[in-house]
Parts: structure tokens; sequence; C-alpha cells
């Protein structure tokens, strides 16, 4: 008995290209700088902007096969995956980092996950680092009874993932000088760079501490096009101490942008991204007359707008 095809992503009618959002800030204006946002959150509802953009590859690419893929207690991929696991018909697995965390009730991004069908497998710390290993992948795979799957990495970022990334800087064309984005894996850069029109740059504001990124990048780029592609850079001064880190000054910054604007930011990446532009317009890291796009890679989880 042949298994019936899954709908594809296409199905699920996306938003695309997804709309470019100019706002007056003063902390730009002032300085003759133009602030637009590429609402990539409003490419769908539950498949968020560049979670649409890396899954929707990979989820062509497993045919109807489980989707595994990975993350920690609060992935804000783990919960996309799910979601289009759910919307799709597709079995998915999730990989969680900390086998503690199997004793305890769900946080609200893990029972997000499983309310949506993702069958939830927790592995202790020290496995979980080594899970691109061959032979420990193998053996996450038979643990969590899914040695057929499709395999997504953490943060969804692997090729097919980058090179579907590179329509989004085919979108932006040329509307923007500088084109920012907050980054975790790497692999949404890695992609847009390559889709950039000449002349344009893009700054990325990692979220993670550790100064690694930049290699990860060029990796990325390298095995998805063969060498590294676009002009690129980052500033590794906003990660606010490292991943899910959201202290006061932050969280009263995203309140206030919401306020001024209307746009609901995300915390933990979105929310550090625009800090970074401002400050850095504060600093006239910009020329005058610079056009600057925020790439908005998703909404507050709960939501909070």
């Amino acid at each position: 008995m042949t298994r019936s095809a899954a709908p594809g992503p296409a199905a699920l009618s996306p938003r695309l290209p997804s709309p470019l959002q100019e706002v007056a800030d003063d902390r730009f204006t002032r300085r003759g700088l133009r602030l637009l946002l590429k609402r990539d959150d409003l490419i769908h509802p539950k498949l968020i902007g560049n979670k649409w953009r890396k899954l929707a590859p990979n989820l062509r690419a497993a045919a109807g096969r489980t989707v595994v893929t990975f993350g920690g207690a609060y992935s804000n991929h783990l919960r996309a995956t799910a979601a289009a696991g759910r919307l799709l018909g597709l079995p998915t697995v999730g990989v969680v980092r900390g086998q503690e965390l199997a004793e305890r009730p769900l946080n609200p991004s893990l029972a997000r996950c499983a309310a949506d069908g993702m069958r939830l497998h927790f592995t202790d710390r020290s496995t979980y680092r080594r899970k691109a290993e061959p032979e420990t992948l193998a053996a996450l795979l038979r643990a969590a009874g899914a040695e057929d799957a499709h395999v997504v990495p953490e943060g969804g970022s692997n090729v097919l993932a980058v090179r579907g990334c590179r329509a989004l800087g085919e979108e932006l064309g040329e509307h923007a000088d500088v084109v920012a984005l907050a980054c975790g894996t790497g692999g949404t850069l890695a992609g847009l760079a390559a889709g950039l029109a000449p002349g344009r740059r893009v700054l990325g504001v990692p979220v993670l501490r550790g100064g690694f990124l930049a290699a990860d990048i060029e990796a990325l780029q390298e095995r998805a096009f063969g060498a590294r592609r676009g002009t690129w850079s980052l500033d590794e001064r906003f990660h606010f101490g490292g991943y899910a880190r959201v202290p006061a000054e932050l969280d009263a910054f995203a309140e206030d942008f919401a306020a001024r604007h209307g746009v609901p930011v995300e915390r933990l990446y979105v929310a550090k991204l625009l800090y970074g532009l401002v400050a850095l317009a504060a600093e006239d890291a910009f020329p005058r007359g610079t056009t600057i796009a925020a790439i908005i890679t998703g909404t507050p989880f709960p939501p909070t707008v």
C-alpha cells in the first residue's frame, strides 16, 4: 500500500511576498534614516517569518515522512514544526534538550508542541551536544522510533533552508541599503545575503553569546552555494547575556516600540534586533540617507499585543 501524498506548504496559502512597512521613528528620522519593517511575521499565523522560509523546503523534501527536529524547552522552531505537522498532516518528533524536563510539567511552549501532535523525546544535554555526530543521531532516531524520518537540524538551518531564505533577499530587491535581522543559527542570514541585490548589505545581530556565528554562516553558504555570498557582517553586542535572556531594560524597550508603532515585538530575537538598530543609529553608524529594513521574524509567545 502506497502512502498518500501529504499536501505541500503552498496549500496553506502563505502571504508572499511579505509586506514592507515604513515606520516614522524619530530615533531614526532625526539622523536622516528611513526604517522599514519587513513583516515576515505576517506570512502565516502559525508558520511565522523565517520559520516558514526555512521549513517550507524541508516539508516538501519530507514527502509525507515523519519530520524529526531538535530544540530547547522554549524553541520557536519546535513550535513551528509542530504546527506545520498538524496543518499538513505530517507526524513530527521533537528531540528536546534536557532529560530532566521529562519529569516536569510541560511549559507553555512544549505544551503547544504536544497539543499540535508533536511527539516529544527528551535527551540528556551531553548527548544533545553530540546530535550532529552520525552515530549519536542514529541512536537518537532509534530511541525516538523515527529511523526513517526526514531530519531537520536545530533552528532549521540546513542547505534546503538556506536556499529557501534566498527569496527573502530577492523580495527586498533595492528597497533598502542595509537589511538587518536577529540571528540564532545563521541560516536566514546565509540565504538572505545570497539573494540581496548588489550594493546592499546585511547586518546580523546574534542573540547567543560565543562569537562562533560568522564561521557557521560561512559554512552554510559554502554548502548551499559553493562559496561565501553577499556582503554581510555581525554585531555581537546586543545578545543581552544570551538566548532567552530578556532583562527589564529590553522588555521595556519592546513595550515602547510596540506602543509607538502597533507592531508586536517578539522578545528573544526581534527586540534585540530593534534595540541594536536604535543603538547603532545613536552612534551614527549609518550615513544620512540610508534606508534600513529590519526583518520581523516572529511574534511574541504567548501573544502579548
